[in-house]
């Protein structure tokens, strides 16, 4: 053998010896004076009955440990109490814990260990010192108890017949304040009791947990409050929620724990119950976000019940029969900074017997919903007592649909693409109250909402907006795409809306003092239809003159039906109307104004302003109306009943009707009447004005012909006490007007015209009065009367159009059947009368002398006649009649 493998084979073997007899000399002096080095070196004291170390591969073993803290009081150290039976320690790192003060090795197994561990004060932040930390790569529990506690002595975290298997198992100080308190990659744990305390007002207790395979199994997990909701408010003003929560059973997979990381798959959770309280407390926005994240691939929620409490202690939500089934859910830093924080591929959520409370109570008996699609069931919505809103709601729907195209949000802001939604059977009210101002304009947080198509089946609703309800029966509407889109300021929304498709039978609409009806409604985007079409007074006529404080006109009206054809849009910021063609078909309409109630002092503008004052463009092409009745009643405070006019078989036809809102448009409107006026004597007028002409000029002519003039005895008689007879062959007339007066020329061909005046009661007739009359009275005018011309007719600013129209006539009258100097003829007919009058007087007087003589017959003397002045006025002019056009 050669000389240098000798000496080196000697050297191994001197090595060997010298390791040996230093291991063994190790061991002694482990086994005598660890307790005492350790005891003077360390914040510990340790003893045991077995200790057994290898100094080469760092591994220990002992048995019957038992370790306490040096110092119990010193707070800035981890403290130990407690006894192992059975330590076993690989790969032990001697160096750094004799020179570093670390506890550091990669096998840890503890059999038996009944240890309380009291956590050392949180690390300052300011100065960034670390404490020293335990370092276990892996860790082994068998049948332990182990309880932790924070550095005021509160008891933070505890476990009984704990058995633990995990790799790389890492808990520091820092790890309890900023991250997770325990992280590890891999695990095996069973254990019962478990407790933890994560703060004064929260603590969180756990039956047992049990895992095979990779599958952990938690009995009876709770949250439990450790404040009521009274003491939360006095000790923690600033909080906003309290909760309790309770799981009897839930289980998942692969639960990885990895610094601020949980991540766990195929959750299953079984029965949970949560209860929510709230304060009124003010949210405060966190300065630093959390870095938390949880990744949960798949979750299983079934059976909850969730419960969240008003701070007034009244419930705002309350739902049973939970179930949620949902893939890949994500928390992290970038979810948490959406609208929604929690991130989704895809998820399927159930319920039954869903309760919100806020202004209104909304009641759903169950719902089914996932990412794409939405039914509801039994939905009812019901005004809240307890908090009253502005819109009160009482409805009830069978059944509710919606198909989602797209749901996200882009900077903060919806955007939501819906492809349907249907509701079936909607019944009930929806009641508006006075608008409340808003003091502050908000952002908007709607960017889009876009809905393709909306479908409303056999439904029955009311809006009642001002105690005015309207009415839909048996209502069947689709509308295809409503857009309902943010301005680009963010502040406010515009309104869009395609097709749509509307039908309702029994449509009813009340006002203070009319009922209207439509028997059938049909509309579109571009055709109308409503038959037999009623607008009834609610109050007799009576009534409603009592109820009025100034004069107005009431209405008694119905026709067959309406339709009108054209295209209009009267949902979005752009509305118009442009329509084709109007027919109204067979109305009947009743006017009826009385005398009696005080004049309307406000202006009265011609119809050409009024058209103008229409704030969106509209145009009716032509508007006809047929086949119609039209009656006008009038009465006064002295009349006998209410004077009549009727204009029967009644058509128009309107031209161009419009608001002068469309640029380019003629704005021109011409208008043509043919009706039987009284029933007898045909009636054309024709009337135009131009709706741009600031002037509000107008042109109105006609003719009627062959009229009785007892035919005029219904409206004249019953307030005028005149009758006439006669026949007036012809009546040409030709105005020309603007909103001071108007003048033109005026045609009358009549003969026998006769008139009769009555006594107050409408019965007897005055001869000698109505002798004079018709001496006055023109009774033949010939075959070719003379135009007569009607000039400087001044308009009163407070009465109609009409009103203007009849002076013109009624001036037009007094010329032709009077002469045109009214006035020198008026003082001759005056003059008559009173010598007539003073001739009677004096014949009373002999008569009454007469009387005195004959003392056994004593009566009193009747009184005078009543001075009657200007009745040839009362004759021909008619009461006016102010009415708003």
């Amino acid at each position: 053998m050669r000389k240098w493998v000798k000496k080196l084979l000697i050297g191994f073997g001197i090595l060997l010896g010298v390791i040996l007899l230093a291991n063994f000399g190790l061991n002694i002096w482990l086994k005598t004076q660890l307790p005492n080095y350790i005891k003077n070196n360390t914040d510990y004291k340790i003893s045991y009955k077995l200790l057994e170390v290898d100094l080469l591969s760092g591994n220990i073993l002992s048995t019957g440990v038992s370790v306490n803290s040096k110092n119990p009081q010193n707070i800035n150290v981890i403290g130990l109490q407690g006894t192992i039976d059975t330590l076993k320690v690989s790969r032990f790192g001697i160096y750094d814990a004799v020179f570093n003060k670390q506890i550091n090795s990669s096998d840890l197994l503890l059999s038996s260990p009944s240890l309380n561990i009291v956590l050392a004060k949180p690390v300052d932040n300011k100065t960034g010192k670390k404490r020293n930390p335990f370092l276990f790569e892996n860790i082994r529990i068998n049948n332990g108890s182990i309880s932790i506690f924070r550095h005021t002595k509160q008891k933070f975290l505890s476990v009984q017949d704990l058995n633990l298997d995990v790799e790389n198992l890492q808990m520091t100080e820092e790890s309890v304040e900023n991250q997770l308190p325990v992280v590890f990659d891999k695990y095996d744990i069973k254990g019962k009791n478990f407790f933890v305390r994560p703060d004064n007002i929260y603590a969180l207790k756990i039956k047992s947990i049990t895992t095979s395979n990779g599958q952990m199994s938690v009995e009876d997990f709770r949250l439990i409050p450790l404040l009521n909701i009274d003491q939360l408010k006095r000790f923690y003003p600033k909080r906003t929620k309290l909760y309790q929560f309770s799981i009897p059973k839930m289980e998942f997979k692969d639960v990885i724990l990895k610094k601020n990381i949980v991540s766990l798959a195929n959750a299953d959770f079984q029965y949970p119950n949560l209860l929510v309280f709230n304060t009124d407390a003010v949210p405060i926005k966190i300065k630093k976000t959390s870095d938390f994240e949880l990744n949960l691939e798949d979750v299983r929620v079934n059976n909850a019940t969730v419960k969240i409490v008003k701070p007034d202690g009244n419930d705002l939500l309350v739902a049973k029969s939970l179930n949620l089934n949902a893939n890949t859910l994500k928390f992290d830093k970038e979810t948490r900074e959406q609208v929604i924080p929690v991130g989704y591929k895809n998820f399927q959520f159930s319920g039954k017997d869903i309760v919100y409370s806020t202004h209104q109570n909304y009641s759903i008996g169950s719902i089914a919903l996932n990412q794409k699609s939405g039914e509801m069931r039994d939905i009812s919505v019901t005004p809240n007592v307890l908090d009253p809103g502005r819109r009160a709601m009482n409805l009830k729907a069978n059944f509710a649909s919606f198909n989602i195209n797209k749901f996200e949000f882009i900077n903060r802001k919806l955007n939501l693409d819906i492809k349907d939604i249907l509701v079936d059977k909607a019944n009930g009210t929806i009641k508006i109250g006075e608008k409340i101002a808003r003091k502050v304009r908000k952002e908007n947080n709607v960017e889009l909402i876009l809905a393709r198509k909306v479908t409303l089946k056999n439904s029955n609703v009311a809006y009642d907006k001002g105690g005015e309800p309207l009415v839909f029966n048996d209502l069947n509407a689709t509308i295809n795409n409503v857009e309902y889109k943010s301005k680009p300021n963010y502040y406010g929304h515009t309104l869009k809306v395609g097709d749509y498709f509307l039908t309702t039978r029994n449509f009813a609409y009340k006002t203070k003092f009319y009922n209207m009806t439509v028997g059938l409604l049909k509309l579109n985007k571009n055709k109308v239809q409503i038959n037999n079409f009623g607008m009834k007074p609610l109050v007799s006529r009576a009534q409603f003159i009592k109820m009025i404080p100034v004069e107005r006109d009431l209405y008694d009206l119905k026709a067959n039906q309406i339709s009108a054809e054209g295209n209009w849009d009267l949902f979005s910021e752009n509305k118009f109307i442009t329509a084709s063609h109007v027919v109204i078909q067979s109305a009947d309409a009743n006017i009826f104004r009385s005398k009696i109630p005080k004049d309307d002092p406000k202006e009265k503008p011609l119809y050409s302003r009024m058209l103008r004052s229409i704030k969106i463009p509209l145009i009716v092409n032509n508007l006809d109306l047929k086949n119609s009745v039209l009656v006008y009643e009038e009465d006064t405070p002295e009349s006998l009943g209410p004077g009549k006019l009727t204009f029967s078989n009644f058509n128009m036809n309107v031209k161009n009707l419009n608001s002068a809102k469309t640029k380019g448009k003629p704005t021109k409107v011409d208008i043509r009447i043919n009706c039987s006026f009284m029933n007898m004597a045909p009636l054309a007028v024709s009337w135009n004005f131009d709706v741009a002409d600031q002037r509000d000029i107008f042109n109105i002519s006609g003719r009627a012909l062959n009229l009785p003039a007892a035919g005029i005895n219904p409206f004249i008689r019953p307030y005028l006490h005149v009758t006439a007879t006669g026949t007036i062959q012809e009546m040409i007339f030709n105005f020309r007007g603007n909103p001071k007066g108007l003048n033109g020329r005026f045609n009358l061909r009549h003969k026998d015209l006769k008139v009769a005046i009555l006594d107050k009661n409408n019965n007897e007739k005055k001869g000698f009065l109505s002798a004079i009359a018709n001496l006055v009275v023109k009774s033949n005018s010939g075959k070719l009367p003379q135009d007569v011309m009607v000039e400087d007719v001044e308009r009163d600013p407070t009465k109609s159009f009409f009103n203007l129209f009849w002076r013109g006539i009624e001036q037009g009258l007094k010329k032709t059947l009077i002469g045109i100097n009214i006035d020198k003829t008026k003082k001759t007919v005056q003059k008559t009368v009173a010598g007539v009058k003073d001739m009677k007087q004096s014949v009373k007087e002999i008569g009454q002398e007469i009387k005195r003589s004959r003392p056994e017959k004593k009566e009193q003397p009747k009184p005078a006649e009543e001075k009657k002045k200007g009745f040839l006025k009362g004759v021909f002019k008619k009461k006016e009649k102010p009415e708003a056009e």
